[in-house]
């Protein structure tokens, strides 16, 4: 499992834009990880997938609506991660209104989750693999505060939590 002091592994994610921005096409676009958390603050946090109880209902909201108390903690962006395509999480993105407010980012086929090793196995539930429900905050590419939640949990990967970090 990815660790305080690792550097985030060097893949794609792919995330969907309502309207292009900065040479970023509308639809699908992938995402260098590596590239995009260069030089940048990230709080970033993953969940077992979009539309799911509360992962809709508690998690995403929270980071969404303490985004400018990120900010203020110097965080340049917040990333939600999920084992989604990116059309899926661009509807998320509409439905939980987190424009200018949390990139939400595809991890189609698990690539970053297998990297990071915080994989869940929801196959035998018909969800197949899924990323456990964690936080961490990310600096020039490097962990510097991880935070993953026990089976079945949502106690420490809360953005109120994240926020204590920064301050503390």
């Amino acid at each position: 499992m990815i660790k305080v002091g690792d550097k985030l592994p060097a893949v794609n994610l792919r995330e969907y834009l309502e309207v292009a921005d900065e040479g970023c096409s509308i639809g699908p676009n992938d995402v260098d990880v590596a590239a995009a958390s260069a030089g940048k603050t990230i709080a970033l946090f993953a969940l077992p997938g979009a539309f799911t109880p509360t992962c809709s209902a508690k998690h995403v909201p929270g980071y969404r609506d303490s985004a400018a108390a990120f900010k203020a903690a110097g965080v340049d962006e917040v990333w939600c991660v999920s084992v989604n395509d990116a059309f899926v999480m661009g509807a998320w993105a509409r439905d939980q209104k987190t424009e200018g407010s949390v990139r939400m980012m595809g991890d189609g086929d698990a690539a970053f989750t297998r990297a990071v090793d915080l994989v869940l196995d929801l196959s035998g539930k018909g969800m197949g693999v899924r990323s456990q429900r964690y936080s961490m905050v990310v600096k020039d590419g490097v962990v510097t505060h991880l935070n993953v939640e026990g089976p079945g949990e949502f106690a420490v990967s809360d953005a109120q939590t994240m926020l204590a970090q920064l301050a503390g």
